[in-house]
């Protein structure tokens, strides 16, 4: 056989077997969520849906995916701009400081989040200010946003700067070539900073359960009632909740599709003919 034929096929087994290590646990998970007992046995005995059902015409749970929801979104709206101008700062341009800045905005992300937390919640409390979900925002943009400025940044190194002297050459203007050069080329990293910013707050427990005070994300609430007052209700809603992740990501993975279709010099000139 092939040595390089076999590579291909042991790369392929190893990566199948990490796959089924990472989401085997799932599948308990998922189990849990069907059976219609409070508490999971082997073998299942009777199966159902009504956990779900339960989950989706929750009015707590609907109030609890909101708020997660707008906290992911916010993060992650606000962490893809500071991280879109942070790379560029980050790998594009040459200053004084910029060694000194590189190690200070990644920093953050190697403190423990509980450690990060907490003092956060503490410079609330110093500072007088009623810890709500608008301040978890605040705590997950200091650990968040160098994530997506490092995952930018990465991109930013790998395109040629040659293209932004070449259309200052020809008379374009700095936001010009930011919108029309620099933008287009940074878009995969920012699609994927992006991504990450929004599963890495939607899931979030450490930084919330610090910062939320009265209020209450998801995590949270699936964590206070794992160690009391546990129901299927509660694998039902992880279940959902990662199934939308996988949708997330199928979106991001389409709308990638998309863009390098869209820039096939073919589907380029037929869109400028029409």
């Amino acid at each position: 056989m092939d040595p390089s034929r076999m590579t291909r096929i042991g790369l392929f087994l190893y990566g199948l077997l990490i796959i089924a290590f990472l989401y085997l646990p799932l599948v308990s998970v998922g189990f849990a969520s069907v059976a219609q007992a409070r508490y999971l046995t082997f073998p299942i005995q009777r199966y159902s849906l009504d956990w779900y059902r339960e989950a989706l015409g929750s009015s707590t749970v609907s109030e609890l995916v909101t708020t997660s929801l707008i906290v992911a979104l916010v993060v992650t709206a606000i962490s893809v701009v500071v991280g879109f101008f942070g790379a560029l700062a980050f790998a594009r341009y040459q200053w004084r400081y910029r060694r000194l800045f590189q190690k200070f905005i990644l920093l953050p992300i190697f403190f423990p989040q509980t450690v990060l937390g907490l003092a956060i919640m503490l410079w609330f409390n110093t500072a007088g200010v009623m810890p709500t979900w608008k301040t978890a925002i605040v705590a997950h943009l200091v650990w968040i946003s160098p994530i997506v400025t490092l995952i930018i940044a990465i991109r930013a190194y790998s395109f040629d700067g040659s293209l932004e002297e070449a259309a200052r050459d020809m008379g374009a203007s700095t936001p010009t070539i930011l919108r029309e050069v620099t933008f287009p080329l940074l878009l995969p990293g920012v699609i994927t900073g992006g991504l990450f910013a929004f599963l890495l707050s939607w899931g979030n427990f450490p930084l919330s359960l610090f910062t939320t005070g009265v209020d209450q994300t998801l995590p949270e609430w699936l964590y206070a009632r794992m160690i009391s007052g546990y129901s299927p209700l509660v694998p039902a809603l992880g279940m959902l909740s990662v199934l939308g992740s996988m949708l997330l990501i199928a979106g991001a993975l389409l709308l990638f599709w998309l863009f390098r279709v869209l820039r096939r010099p073919g589907v380029s000139e037929v869109s400028g003919a029409g």
